[in-house]
């Protein structure tokens, strides 16, 4: 196809481009094709990809290494276990969800206070497993400790019960980043004592950083990031 353009009489035929060259930005994934596939992973509705199959392979790894490593614990040492609780412990996906995943401090406050989060099953089977071995399990969360209670009631609520501690970010910590925060929270335990045998998250920065675990177990979480 040629045109000439009318404010150049004479000016030569040029052909015209039906498409512009696409702007490098275009190579973005676009957010709401992100937040379908979110939906499929979390749902199944894909068959090369299941949110739930991923956490059971991860958490099944979890109580293989345990159990082995139980088998060889010496005489008057003391094996932990540290969780992280937010996609770990208990899901929030429905409190993502019906947020479209945007993040809301207020929405999710009202949904830690409401103590509804249902367990993550993997990590419920691996606390079972991890206390009739006599390894000792240690919660260390990035929420304050003004949801103490209310994150007690819903670990009970939902099947975790008889842990050794539940750590939450005092005041001191609240400028802390994830990484330095709960590093320093597994540095107390290992002073206490414990061997750190096992380690699982949602983030790597609930992995990283000294003391770390002889083995660490990092689940899948597409839905948020942090640092």
């Amino acid at each position: 196809m040629l045109f000439l353009c009318a404010a150049f009489p004479g000016a030569a035929p040029i052909a015209a481009q039906t498409v512009a060259p696409v702007a490098p930005g275009e190579r973005i994934a676009n957010l709401d094709t992100v937040k379908r596939k979110l939906r499929a992973y979390h749902d199944c509705a894909r068959a090369t990809a299941c949110y739930q199959s991923d956490l059971d392979l991860e958490a099944r790894r979890a109580i293989a290494f345990l159990a082995r490593r139980a088998a060889h614990v010496r005489a008057r040492e003391k094996l932990a276990l540290i969780l992280d609780i937010d996609e770990t412990s208990l899901s929030n996906y429905e409190e993502l969800e019906s947020g479209n995943f945007e993040w809301s401090p207020a929405r999710f406050n009202a949904w830690v206070d409401a103590a509804k989060a249902p367990a993550i099953p993997g990590t419920l089977h691996l606390v079972q497993a991890a206390q009739q071995l006599g390894v000792g399990v240690f919660f260390i969360t990035g929420r304050p400790e003004s949801q103490r209670e209310a994150t007690e009631k819903n670990l009970r609520a939902a099947g975790f019960d008889h842990w050794q501690e539940l750590i939450l970010r005092g005041n001191a910590d609240a400028k802390t980043t994830a990484l330095a925060y709960k590093s320093a929270a597994r540095g107390r335990i290992a002073a206490e004592g414990y061997r750190i045998v096992l380690n699982i998250g949602d983030q790597w920065s609930d992995l990283r950083g000294k003391p770390m675990a002889e083995f660490s177990v990092k689940y899948p979480d597409p839905f948020y990031f942090v640092p």
